[in-house]
């Protein structure tokens, strides 16, 4: 049974973020309030069908706990999306990784979203949106790659530069298990509020289109039960959040405990993170700076914040900061 199938309704999962969802916070998530699923950060197929692969692969490292995980691509080259694909399904990419026996692979899913300029730029990502063939051509040639091993879904906007739901309506011809839509199109980025009620015309072109296919929303999702309500209203398989995890940790749960953390509670919970960052990163694959992106979420709601974020994020390494955490936390 396709996994998807086996996920409550409306199930939650953990958005792509870069440079943010690895291993090391989707772990410190889990602990706190897991999602039914995971997504990695986005990974190039060009850079993994390379001599840059070693580098690349830490962007799939994962363990037990921070699963089911699907593995987000992108890229240019449908020919290396296929190839990364069955490497995926067949086992390769966790054998070079070393993963336990226990750990593999959910499903795979396409980076058709990314707003970011450099990745528009070089045709890849929400790009895609206006080059619809070699969108296509990606789709099948993953879902070739994956055999049916693994289940292909893809990750977008409303359009391009305006909402255009031919677009969605095109991907759900494609045969996908799964499309989660960012409710904004690529030109609004997150600058606007996310358009919730285009969900109600999406879901009728998937119920003419693409039955089987689960439908995810996205955009300013900041509790589990306004997932639910809009999960809910709209008929969506699924919720994805993203940045509502900066504003709660146990955004995932039911009655998050989070409002009533102490200080000396959100300095532990920082300092596990900053610890098993240190421990899966130990030969520096990742920069310590990247840390400095968690402070906000850690660092808040209690007198001094500011003035200790500012010390944190001074730090000129990783292992600088426990002994830092320990003296604000005396």
């Amino acid at each position: 049974m396709n996994l998807l199938d086996s996920l409550p309704k409306p199930f939650f999962v953990l958005a792509p973020m870069d440079d943010v969802a690895d291993t090391v916070f989707r772990q410190i998530v889990a602990d706190c309030a897991p999602s039914d699923l995971f997504f990695t950060e986005f990974v190039n197929v060009d850079g993994l069908q390379s001599p840059g692969r070693p580098k690349l692969l830490r962007r799939l490292l994962c363990s037990a706990k921070d699963t089911p995980l699907v593995v987000q691509l992108w890229g240019k080259d449908p020919n290396n999306f296929r190839k990364t694909a069955s490497e995926l399904a067949d086992g390769t990419f966790a054998r070079e990784l070393n993963l336990p026996d226990e750990v593999s692979f959910a499903g795979i899913d396409l980076n058709m979203g990314c707003p970011d300029k450099t990745v528009v730029k070089n045709g890849t990502c929400s790009a895609l949106i206006n080059n619809r063939q070699l969108a296509a051509d990606i789709i099948r040639a993953t879902q070739v790659g994956a055999d049916n091993r693994l289940p292909v879904s893809v990750k977008t906007r409303l359009g391009f530069s305006a909402v255009d739901l031919s677009w969605p309506e095109f991907l759900l011809q494609q045969n996908l298990a799964m499309l989660t839509i960012h409710a904004r199109t690529r030109q609004e980025m997150s600058k606007v509020p996310a358009h919730w009620d285009i969900f109600g015309d999406i879901i009728k072109l998937r119920d003419q289109h693409a039955p089987a296919t689960k439908i995810v929303g996205n955009g300013d999702i900041t509790s589990r039960q306004q997932g639910i309500e809009l999960a809910k209203q709209y008929s969506l398989d699924g919720i994805m959040i993203g940045r509502g995890v900066f504003q709660d940790p146990f955004v995932f749960s039911g009655q998050s405990p989070w409002s009533g953390y102490s200080k000396d509670q959100k300095l532990i919970l920082f300092e596990r993170h900053v610890r098993l960052f240190a421990q899966t990163w130990r030969h520096d694959e990742r920069p310590s700076v990247l840390l400095n992106k968690f402070c906000k979420i850690y660092i808040q709601g209690f007198d001094g914040a500011k003035e200790l974020r500012e010390v944190l994020m001074g730090a000129h390494s990783v292992s600088e900061l426990p002994d830092l955490l320990g003296t604000a936390n005396v």
